[in-house]
């Protein structure tokens, strides 16, 4: 129980363990230069595939699977139905229920189910959410449509919902105080359910709901999908050259926030960043109550400012792609076809800070459920093996990796000149390097409780 106690009390970012980790055995500096040379290397060897029919053959390959469109209607209602009965129960037993964070099953199934499990669950087998979606199954039940999406919104509702979600979940108790959670769900639950009463639940899911939408962005990375009423076996990845798939601005900046929301509760969940904190925040002598509240205003200009450097990076990269080719094709539009590999970081990011809290909570989990109601005073908790760690270096290279060869395929998409595609990737190239370097130094620091949090 106490590692879980630790975990949770790392940061309601709930990314990073505080458990300590091992000294590195080689200098910090040498550790950082062999991943990024790690991710320049892998973009110097896939520039020497330029075989267009190969690539092409590589994105497009799948393997049928098994007819489900006699079965989806059915799966879609046992589905809904089961999320809507575990969205009742979060509601009801995180006022009702233990307050203790290992034997509610309002936070372990929050934030091991829907902020670990199902995440991870989508970018490695495929999208189940539309059919697990407890709002969806609500509104389907009720009359629907009242005004139309305002179509130049975009997704915009679903990047100020995310990143409201992670300001909430950073500076609020949510994942310590399974009442305050409560609270959240509920309010939550209230703006999706008159959201897509309002504009019709295909207009909102698609583009205002935060968590439709990141379930779907993470489904293109999965290697299973559903075609003509099929399931159907690709490559990993093999989605992310869809042109498709960002179609707007709003879309680049809510990918770009999926790694930035990783990042930066990563960061502040280590002594470096609580260190941080402390001194921005203790800068003059004023009582204990100010402090706190110039923290967490301090814990909000920290995820804003690094929001927008993340995205104005990526973007910039953008306009200097255009300006390296001389293409005749906007930045924007630049932009936009190479954002969809940034997915593959994301998945690799969520996957390394998620892994760890999934495997030391996953007895506690299933004892919430088997017994939800009164769940035993001291749940079972286990504590991943020191190697764990070199999971989680290996699951960021392996996104960004994979993320690299996807660029690639996008650039011989994109562009008719063999050259030109190869020095369009170079930007994006040094920013994915840029990311790399970042989140392994956050992995290599020890962690640390969050200073001043309530």
């Amino acid at each position: 129980m106490t590692l879980f106690t630790e975990t949770v009390a790392a940061g309601n970012g709930m990314t990073l363990s505080k458990q300590p980790r091992d000294t590195l055995a080689i200098p910090r500096w040498l550790y950082l230069a062999t991943g990024g040379a790690t991710i320049g290397a892998s973009a110097l060897l896939a520039s020497f595939v330029t075989d267009r029919a190969f690539i092409r053959y590589l994105h497009s390959w799948s393997f049928p699977g098994p007819t489900i469109d006699d079965w989806r209607t059915p799966i879609v209602w046992i589905g809904r139905g089961l999320g809507i009965v575990v969205l009742g129960l979060a509601v009801y037993l995180g006022v009702t229920g233990p307050q203790l964070p290992t034997a509610s099953f309002t936070i372990l199934v929050t934030f091991v189910v829907v902020r670990a499990g199902l995440p991870m669950l989508t970018y490695l087998g495929g999208n189940l959410w539309p059919v697990l979606n407890p709002w969806r199954g609500i509104v389907s039940l009720l009359p629907t449509g009242y005004r139309t999406y305002p179509e130049e919104l975009a997704r915009w509702p679903a990047v100020g919902g995310l990143l409201l979600l992670v300001w909430i979940e950073v500076v609020f108790p949510v994942s310590t105080i399974p009442s305050t959670l409560s609270i959240v769900i509920l309010g939550y639950s209230v703006v999706t359910i008159a959201g897509a009463v309002l504009v019709g639940p295909n207009a909102w899911f698609g583009n205002a709901d935060p968590l439709s939408v990141l379930f779907r962005f993470f489904g293109a990375v999965a290697p299973v999908k559903r075609r003509d009423g099929k399931l159907t076996v690709k490559l990993p990845g093999s989605d992310l050259t869809d042109s498709d798939l960002i179609t707007d601005t709003s879309d680049v900046a809510f990918v770009i926030a999926l790694i930035w929301e990783l990042t930066y509760s990563g960061f502040i969940t280590t002594q470096t960043g609580a260190a941080t904190i402390e001194a921005l925040a203790s800068l003059s002598n004023i009582g204990v109550g100010a402090v706190q509240i110039r923290a967490i205003l301090i814990y909000t200009l920290l995820f804003v400012s690094g929001y927008v450097v993340f995205f104005a990076a990526y973007w910039y990269a953008g306009v200097l792609s255009r300006r390296r080719t001389g293409t005749y094709i906007t930045a924007k539009r630049i932009a936009f076809r190479f954002a969809p590999s940034l997915l593959a970081i994301a998945a690799g990011y969520h996957l390394a800070h998620y892994t760890g809290l999934a495997v030391s909570l996953s007895p506690a989990l299933g004892m919430a459920i088997v017994s939800p109601l009164s769940p035993p005073a001291n749940p079972l908790t286990l504590s991943p093996p020191g190697w764990f760690e070199g999971l989680s270096i290996a699951y960021v290279l392996v996104g960004h990796l994979l993320a690299i060869w996807a660029a690639h395929a996008t650039a011989y998409e994109l562009f008719s000149s063999r050259l030109v595609a190869i020095r369009s990737q170079y930007p994006f190239i040094i920013v994915m390097i840029g990311y790399t370097v970042i989140s392994l130094w956050i992995l290599s620091l020890p962690g640390a409780t969050p200073p001043y949090l309530p």
